[in-house]
C-alpha cells in the first residue's frame, strides 16, 4: 500500500433512500450527516458540479429533499482516521465553554478563531469536536452559525426533533440574540436602527465579501450604545435578521466599522489596537432568549466577554 491509500481512501458511488424523519432538509445538511470529516468546501463542490444528483435530476446546496427521494452520492476520498481526531486540548476546552446542556440543546461559548464546522482548509471545527466529545450523539446538529472571528453563544441540537423546532424560531424571528461590539469612533447615539439589504459574494479564492445591495436580502440591526470611550463606543446589538457578517457591514456603513476587523474594518486602527491587546474582532454573542423546544418553556443564557475583551476595555478606561 502506498503513502497516499495510507493517507486516505476512495467510495464507490453511493445511492441513499430518503427516510421520513430526513425529509424536508436541505440536500447539503443531509449530506454533510451522511459523510462526516468530510469538508463542507467539499460538500458543496460536488452540488455545484452535479455530482449530487436527486431522483436522477441535478440539485442546489439548498434544495429540500423528501422521503423516498433517491439521492446519488459519488465517490468520496475520506480523510484517514487519524486526521479526523481532534486534539484532546480542543476538547477539554469545548467542555469548559459549555453555556447549558440537556437532553434536547447544547449551548457553548464558542471562542474566537474556531470555525464552526470544518472546510475552506480547516480540517476539523467546532461541530466535529462535539461530536468527539459526545460520541454517542449521531444526530449532534448546529442549530445556527456564528463567523470563525466572532465569539460567544453558538446552539447545537440533540436530535431531530429539536432542531427542526430552533430552526423555526430563527426563522419567525422568535429568538432574540443581541450581541456585544466595539465600533471605532462615537457612534451617534440616536442611531438606532439600520435596514438595509445586504448581498453575498464570493470570491474565486472562496472568501466570502458582503456588500449593502438593493437586489440583496433584506436586514435590519439594532444598535444600543453602552458606554462611549475616547477611540470608540461599547455596544449592545440585535438582530432582525441574520445574515453573513450583517453586523460588520452595517456597522461599516454607519461609518463606524468594528474594532479588530480584518474585513471591513479600519487597518490602521487595528494596528493601533493590537499594540494594546486586541488581536481578534471584537464582537460576541453575548445573550439568547427562546422557547425551549420540548418543555416550551423560556429560556435565557448569557455568555461572559472572553478575558482579552475585557483587559482592552480596561486598558482604554
Amino acid at each position: 500500500m502506498n503513502s497516499s491509500d495510507q493517507q486516505s481512501h476512495q467510495e464507490s458511488v453511493q445511492y441513499l433512500t430518503v427516510t421520513e424523519a430526513e425529509s424536508g432538509q436541505r440536500i447539503d445538511n443531509f449530506l454533510s450527516a451522511k459523510l462526516k470529516g468530510v469538508p463542507k468546501s467539499h460538500l458543496y463542490k460536488i452540488i455545484r458540479s452535479g455530482e449530487v444528483r436527486a431522483n436522477k435530476g441535478r440539485v442546489k446546496a439548498s434544495s429540500r429533499i423528501s422521503e423516498g427521494d433517491l439521492i446519488r452520492i459519488p465517490p468520496i476520498r475520506r480523510r484517514a482516521e487519524s486526521e479526523n481526531t481532534v486534539p484532546v486540548s480542543a476538547i477539554k476546552d469545548l467542555r469548559k465553554s459549555v453555556l447549558f446542556e440537556d437532553d434536547a440543546l447544547i449551548i457553548v461559548n464558542k471562542a474566537s478563531g474556531i470555525a464552526v464546522h470544518g472546510g475552506s482548509g480547516i480540517s476539523l471545527g467546532l461541530i466535529e469536536t462535539a461530536r468527539q466529545l459526545w460520541p454517542k450523539e449521531s444526530k449532534l446538529e448546529l442549530i445556527h452559525r456564528l463567523d470563525r472571528e466572532t465569539s460567544g453563544c453558538l446552539m447545537l441540537a440533540r436530535n431531530r426533533a429539536a432542531l427542526l423546532s430552533m430552526q423555526k424560531q430563527l426563522q419567525n424571528h422568535q429568538i432574540t440574540k443581541e450581541y456585544t461590539a466595539f465600533a471605532i469612533g462615537k457612534w451617534p447615539s440616536h442611531m438606532r436602527t439600520i435596514d438595509a439589504p445586504l448581498k453575498r459574494n464570493e470570491l474565486k479564492s472562496g472568501e466570502r465579501v458582503v456588500k449593502v445591495s438593493e437586489d440583496g436580502k433584506p436586514a435590519e440591526t439594532h444598535f444600543r450604545v453602552i458606554k462611549h470611550y475616547d477611540r470608540g463606543s461599547l455596544l449592545r446589538v440585535g438582530l432582525v435578521s441574520g445574515r453573513t457578517h450583517q453586523i460588520r457591514v452595517h456597522s461599516l456603513l454607519a461609518g463606524h466599522p468594528l474594532a479588530g476587523d480584518e474585513k471591513y474594518g479600519h487597518s490602521a486602527t487595528n494596528k493601533e489596537f493590537r499594540k494594546l491587546g486586541l488581536k481578534r474582532l471584537f464582537l460576541h454573542s453575548t445573550y439568547l432568549k427562546f422557547r425551549h423546544p420540548i418543555s416550551n418553556e423560556w429560556i435565557e443564557i448569557e455568555a461572559p466577554l472572553a478575558e482579552e475583551l475585557e483587559k482592552f476595555l480596561a486598558t482604554l478606561s
